[in-house]
């Protein structure tokens, strides 16, 4: 949310913008400590005035570590919370209740069973059977990404590919104009800006003119972006709104299982998806740190069916009544003549994903490499399961790098990624950093062949707790484009070198400190 405020120097005036928060948030997060503390509070006096109470707590102390060493969670996600609760008693246990679940929450998996009438029917046998013989592994690689994710794939899908959100921003707009039925758009962050207000001025237009516009932003993406109402505001307009896992001030898991999605479906023909949110930044309309480079892809074809899904899904799990199924969601495109297999997915958490599909893909596409592959992420905080991989890659002779910001949004995070530098390069890892600033992509491509596109960063809250969504690719024109902006990116990048990774003692430990709690940021 915006406000404005004047400077005044020696010789003029200057008008300066600041983002605040709305009193809601606020309210919602003061609520969730006091609900903390008061649960804590309780127990702890229980233990002080009830006689033997405080062998329940140790008893129960005791079961909290033998459910997290058995429990099927990564290593690195039981070690922080193991450490909470030996170190803190009582405290450590409490809060391992509240908030260690990363499940769905319990009134979006309610909704499940009624969401199911918006799936599409899809016999992939025969596409299965086309890409065995091009190719055994790329079609077990495909097999797997459309079990664990349940999608489907798909041929003749029309690809372009954009090296800048400003490039995509100018298509998008000319698409939405197009539009005739409807208009989904799903994204992480919305600003208002000059980005958000091009779109949004099309959308009054449509609705208008009939067409159908559902729009869902993530509520505590959105926090410091839009007024705690706005979901209202679009209704004045006829938008059809709401914001994704509303926060309410609830003591459990409301703050992790957010939607990092981004997706914007046009009449179930053409999609848009990749690592650009609807602000100025991301468009650089405006700079915070540096030159801003983001990547995405629009796809056009019966493709975008997983992407009308996948916004039907999240949609349905956050409004009161579901929305109707009247519209054309699935239209046919046999028209469309182009190379390549494609599969948009989604990943998310529990019930809806038992296996971690992103992380699945990027594992399978750096096993199967033999040439190079080559890897852009904001953030590099990354499990010793993947770290193991990267480095499996590199040392059997694949040329792997991974290109990283050198101007940071958020130093701590920056410094965790810089962590795991020296480890990576000691196994042949190839890293630079994006001089000119700060790169958002999530982009993914071996041997040039395989590439992913979309929203799912090398960090923890990506592989594991969000909900996000990708473009799997084999062989596709796309992958050629992404190929040659990476390579100009890594002109424009400074490769790190070991004389340059040397850092202090203090420096050292506190990333040492840091990464250990890091699943749990």
């Amino acid at each position: 949310m915006k406000r404005t405020y004047q400077v005044k120097t020696a010789t003029k005036t200057i008008e300066r913008e600041y983002n605040y928060i709305p009193v809601r948030y606020i309210i919602a997060v003061l609520i969730t400590l006091f609900e903390i503390l008061a649960i804590i509070g309780m127990v702890v006096l229980c233990c002080y005035y009830i006689p033997y109470f405080y062998i329940a707590a140790w008893i129960t102390q005791i079961a909290c570590v033998v459910k997290i060493i058995a429990s099927d969670d990564n290593p690195e996600y039981k070690v922080p919370w193991l450490l909470f609760v030996l170190i803190l008693p009582i405290v450590g246990f409490m809060l391992y209740f509240i908030f260690y679940s990363r499940k769905l929450q319990k009134k979006f998996i309610r909704r499940l069973d009624e969401l199911k009438k918006y799936r599409y029917e899809k016999d992939n046998e025969e596409i299965f059977r086309g890409l065995e013989r091009k190719s055994e592994p790329a079609a077990a690689q495909a097999k797997m990404l459309c079990f664990i994710s349940e999608a489907s794939i798909f041929t003749n899908v029309k690809q372009t590919y954009y090296p800048l959100g400003e490039d995509m921003w100018k298509e998008m707009l000319a698409d939405l104009r197009a539009a005739e039925k409807f208009i989904f758009m799903e994204y992480f962050i919305i600003e208002e800006g000059v980005f958000w207000d091009s779109i949004l001025e099309i959308l009054k237009q449509k609705v208008a003119n009939g067409v159908v516009v559902r729009v869902l932003y993530d509520d505590i993406g959105c926090m410091s972006t839009l007024p705690g109402d706005y979901h209202k505001k679009l209704a004045d307009f006829g938008i059809e709104a709401a914001p994704f896992s509303r926060l309410r001030g609830q003591a459990n898991s409301e703050f992790n299982n957010r939607s990092h999605r981004k997706i914007c479906v046009i009449d179930g023909k053409v999609g848009y998806t990749g690592g650009v949110n609807i602000a100025d930044e991301y468009v650089n309309e405006k700079q915070r740190f540096g030159h801003w480079k983001d990547t995405a892809i629009r796809l056009e074809g019966e493709a975008v069916w997983e992407l009308t899904r996948l916004f039907l899904t999240d949609y349905g799990i956050n409004v009161k009544t579901l929305p109707d199924t009247q519209l054309e969601l699935y239209p046919k495109a046999s028209e469309i003549r182009a190379d390549g297999y494609v599969i948009p997915f989604g990943d998310g958490p529990n019930p809806l994903y038992e296996r971690r599909v992103g992380k699945s893909v990027i594992q399978n596409m750096l096993a199967s490499a033999t040439r190079y592959m080559y890897m852009t992420t904001p953030y590099l905080i990354i499990d010793n399961d993947l770290c193991t991989c990267i480095e499996n890659a590199a040392l059997r002779g694949v040329d792997v790098r991974i290109i990283v910001p050198h101007i940071p949004d958020k130093k701590i995070v920056f410094g965790m990624t810089r962590s795991f530098y020296h480890r990576l390069m000691k196994a042949g890892v190839r890293i630079y950093e994006y001089e000119p600033g700060f790169i958002h992509a999530k982009s993914y491509i071996a041997d040039d062949d395989y590439a992913m596109i979309g929203t799912i960063n090398l960090d923890y809250r990506s592989l594991v707790h969000h909900f996000e969504n990708g473009v799997w690719m084999y062989r596709c024109n796309a992958i050629r484009a992404l190929k040659k902006d990476i390579e100009e990116t890594m002109a424009k990048s400074i490769e790190i070198k070991p004389n340059t990774l040397k850092t202090g003692f203090i420096t050292r430990m506190f990333r040492s400190v840091v990464r250990i709690f890091a699943p749990m940021l």
